[in-house]
């Protein structure tokens, strides 16, 4: 489902900035609507390749999450290298713990990062914070995450 919402992704890219769309990507955006407007389904999520499976994570949600990990896992990358994944896992949620009551708070308001944080942990935790996934994950998940 990520590759479909990166091609969507891409497609609104292109259109906002007036370029073309590369012909892999027009003939996909071409077959999905074709498959919506012949009733081939119920609705565009079906079309497009990003509808949730019964009791599962709708796209956009996947995505927030995928971002988030993501995030995560680059602050790991931050940590020295002879960490274990048990000790990474407890500094990272150490870190998010106090990032939620002392900064998000504030950060939670701007419409961008703040410069400053830019090249530190903070700014992994702002991108994970702000990417709609839940924040911050137990010490367990961030194991699971990390290993």
């Amino acid at each position: 489902m990520l590759r479909e919402i990166e091609a969507l992704e891409t497609i609104l890219g292109c259109c906002r900035e007036g370029v073309p769309l590369p012909i892999d990507l027009q003939e996909w955006l071409g077959a999905a609507l074709g498959r919506f407007l012949d009733h081939d389904c119920g609705n565009l999520d079906e079309a497009f390749g990003v509808a949730q499976d019964h009791g599962g994570v709708p796209w956009w949600m996947e995505r927030a999450m995928w971002l988030r990990d993501a995030e995560l896992r680059s602050l790991s990358a931050m940590l020295p290298p002879t960490m274990s994944t048990y000790h990474r896992a407890k500094r990272i949620w150490s870190m998010s713990e106090r990032y939620a009551s002392t900064a998000w708070p504030r950060d939670r308001l701007l419409p961008a990062m703040p410069r400053y944080y830019a090249g530190t942990p903070k700014q992994h935790l702002w991108t994970a914070f702000r990417s709609g996934a839940k924040m911050p994950v137990s010490e367990r998940r961030l194991r699971t995450l990390l290993a």
